[in-house]
């Protein structure tokens, strides 16, 4: 990408959509494109088409999507598939119609099999059943993953998918349903050491196991790919590193400071055992992650405390 390129980047009041906009401006890209969703509602199509057609940006990195933790997505199934195929389908679909030179379409580990074998490889995807709890989220995820490889196959497009792993970090979502399990445990550790609370209860039995991986680490692979990699299958964006959630609670909590009890509910789903990404393939494209766990918690925490008003999301 040249420096002074027309880039879109959708979603940028997002987690993720925000830290590519930092990475791109840390590297000295200056012509960037954003709305609010109050500007443009990506799930209005004809809204999206007169967008592309006016501003015919050259790249498009698309981070938006509507996103939760095990809850939200069990509770909405319906909408989260609706909303995720619905914006993307109509940001990809109108960035090929008006000439976008490549696109890098953002997607998520849960679009692997719920029992595949680990740690995941690209090429595993559709081999098995997906995970029931987040079937609607990953089933748009994989539309817009496939619909950029047909496009490539057909139209000879130049649009890349990248699959990141559990993400945390600045501008998360704490919301206390509808947000992921690592922001989730910041927010209840943080207010029960507020409270006072002698135990803190939390969900399924603790023995799953999951990867993490912070998102300025993600966007700087996200921007690297853009300019490095051409290709239809996706590629994995991780640490290759696990931790139990068992595990994940107690760093968390001793991240924040609580020193009180933690329980656990077996009754609540643990969702998928095991989730652990094989990064190889980035790795050998010449890219690492920097940010080691302990470290990004403290940082996200810290972004917690200075941004109260995202707990409220």
């Amino acid at each position: 990408m040249e420096k002074n390129a027309k880039i879109y980047v959708a979603g940028h009041r997002g987690m993720v959509g925000s830290a590519i906009v930092r990475e791109l401006r840390r590297q000295g890209y200056t012509n960037l494109i954003v709305r609010t969703h109050a500007e443009l509602d990506l799930l209005k199509q004809a809204d999206v088409e007169r967008f592309f057609s006016e501003e015919r940006p050259e790249y498009v990195f698309l981070a938006a999507a509507k996103v939760g933790g095990i809850e939200a997505n069990n509770d909405h199934l319906a909408d989260f598939m609706y909303e995720n195929m619905m914006l993307e389908m109509n940001v990809i679909h109108s960035a090929w119609k008006n000439g976008c030179k490549k696109l890098e379409f953002l997607g998520s580990s849960c679009i692997y099999p719920r029992m595949a074998p680990q740690p995941m490889k690209e090429d595993c995807l559709l081999t098995s059943e997906l995970e029931k709890t987040n079937e609607a989220y990953a089933l748009a995820k994989i539309s817009g993953l496939k619909y950029c490889e047909f496009l490539n196959r057909q139209y000879g497009t130049d649009y890349i998918s990248v699959m990141p792993t559990n993400l945390y970090g600045p501008n998360d979502n704490y919301h206390p349903t509808h947000s992921h399990v690592l922001p989730a445990l910041i927010r209840r550790f943080h207010e029960a050491k507020i409270a006072g609370a002698p135990y803190v209860t939390c969900w399924g039995d603790g023995s799953p196991l999951r990867e993490f991986l912070y998102v300025d680490d993600l966007a700087e692979l996200c921007v690297f790919l853009m300019n490095h990699y051409s290709g239809n299958e996706t590629v994995n964006a991780g640490t290759g590193k696990e931790i139990t959630i068992k595990e994940l609670a107690e760093l968390v909590a001793d991240t924040v400071g609580y020193r009180g009890e933690i329980r656990w509910d077996a009754t609540k789903p643990n969702g998928t055992p095991r989730k652990l990404l094989d990064v190889s393939k980035a790795q050998k494209l010449g890219w690492t992650y920097k940010t080691e766990l302990k470290e990004g918690i403290a940082l996200a925490y810290d972004d917690f405390l200075k941004n109260p008003m995202r707990a409220e999301r």
